[in-house]
């Protein structure tokens, strides 16, 4: 299949499967004798799982490394867990921080009591970080 057919199939933008392939995430297609991209099945399903990696917030060296180990079905996948763990406390981590977040903002929106932007809690808040609850 064309670049265009892959596109299509995968929901990538061309330039990113382009980007993909300059870094070594996808490898490079043959040629066609009019020297277009021939993609396969391969290209397909790595596509799928880079996407979808990206998409759960994997970082390119992350899925580099989960590529690499799909690449040897014969080893172990001590790695992949580990990998795999690191980026779930990213996320937690990540989310926590949201939260705290979020109620601080839901604290500083609940103080505005309307009027003159002069007489503006939501304003005063944001110009006085000792005004907020904690750390954010």
């Amino acid at each position: 299949m064309k670049i265009g057919e892959l596109s299509r199939a995968t929901g990538t933008n061309i330039e990113t499967i382009r980007y993909y392939e300059r870094i070594g995430l996808l490898p490079a297609p043959a040629r066609t004798n009019a020297n277009y991209r021939s993609y396969g099945d391969a290209h397909r399903a790595r596509l799928r799982f880079v996407r979808h990696s990206r998409e759960l917030g994997f970082t390119i060296e992350e899925i580099r490394s989960l590529l690499d180990l799909s690449d040897h079905p014969e080893r172990d996948c001590t790695d992949a867990d580990r990998i795999a763990s690191a980026h779930l406390e990213q996320v937690e981590a990540k989310i926590a921080q949201l939260s705290a977040l979020r109620d601080e903002l839901t604290r500083i929106v609940g103080r505005c009591r309307g009027g003159l932007a002069g007489d503006c809690r939501v304003i005063e808040a944001l110009g006085d970080h000792g005004q907020c609850d904690g750390a954010h």
